[in-house]
């Protein structure tokens, strides 16, 4: 059966972080959508062979003139047979979102010259039914963005991503591959520390070996394209049923330009999922002072 899974709730209330995390979960996401289009949705989700099995749509007060035709809408959904639909309400204090309003300087969608706490008690009454019949009520209150992700994957994949362990690998070509990579990158195309005198005898652990790979251009732009890279995998993997993902990354002695993006590749992605994400240097230590000792 298909998937549609409808996120709403409270405007400040994290609904961009949770698209995300469905989007990470493989839901094609679309944000902002006017419930008038939700017939369309459906209508494309049953003709659309595979493509939009699993689907999320944020819906929220900024399409307040068509909010009124949502629940009709979704009453004609519920009693489609090949569609299975989940409503996930995100909710915090109104303390919390006035605070968060204030951080963000964002307007409120129904502040028209009100203050934004009287926007915020007149949404929750707007959308007191919805919140009403929803599956599931998320309270972010004090839940910062990886927690929140923690609670999607909980929530919408029944999947608390128990048991699932990712390890980023350094090594280096010339000392062989890892024939235990799902995934491999080289990186032997950087600036490399080996040339310059006062970095060689040192591992991309230390900062000022991590600085100078970090320092160039080149480094920054395959970074963003590695990471955006990893982080959509990761999911996927996990979705297939994986246990464990190995993602190597390779330079000519696995010393100094892999071990540096290895590192800041599990840092950040340790900080984007919960579960266990480890750095391991196969290499550093055979030509490189780690720990005090060559």
């Amino acid at each position: 059966m298909k998937q549609l899974i409808i996120l709403t709730g409270m405007s400040g209330a994290g609904k961009s972080v949770a698209i995300e995390a469905l989007e990470d979960m493989n839901y094609f996401c679309i944000d902002n959508l006017p419930p008038v289009l939700l017939p369309k949705i459906a209508e494309l989700m049953e003709t659309t062979d595979g493509k939009m099995d699993y689907v999320g749509l944020g819906i929220d007060l900024r399409g307040k003139q068509f909010f009124d035709t949502l629940v009709a809408e979704l009453d004609k959904i519920e009693a489609n047979e090949n569609i299975a639909l989940r409503i996930v309400f995100l909710d915090a204090t109104d303390n919390r979102l006035v605070s968060r309003y204030k951080e963000t300087r964002r307007a409120h969608p129904l502040d028209n010259e009100m203050n934004v706490l009287k926007a915020i008690e007149q949404e929750r009454e707007i959308l007191e039914e919805l919140k009403r019949r929803a599956n599931f009520i998320i309270e972010t209150t004090e839940l910062d963005p990886k927690s929140l992700r923690k609670e999607m994957f909980e929530k919408c994949s029944g999947d608390e991503q128990a048991g699932f362990n990712v390890s980023i690998m350094s090594f280096g070509f010339k000392h062989g591959v890892p024939i235990d990579a799902d995934m491999m990158f080289d990186v032997r195309f950087l600036p490399n520390p080996h040339y310059v005198p006062e970095l060689k005898p040192y591992t991309g652990m230390d900062q000022p070996v991590y600085d100078y790979v970090m320092s160039w251009k080149e480094t920054n732009i395959f970074y963003t394209k590695l990471f955006d890279l990893v982080r959509y995998l990761i999911p996927q993997y996990l979705k297939e049923g994986k246990s464990q993902l190995v993602v190597a990354i390779g330079c000519t002695g696995g010393q100094h330009r892999s071990v540096a993006l290895t590192k800041r590749l599990a840092d950040d992605l340790q900080d984007h999922f919960d579960f266990n994400i480890s750095a391991i240097h196969r290499d550093a230590a055979i030509e490189g002072i780690v720990n005090g000792k060559n």
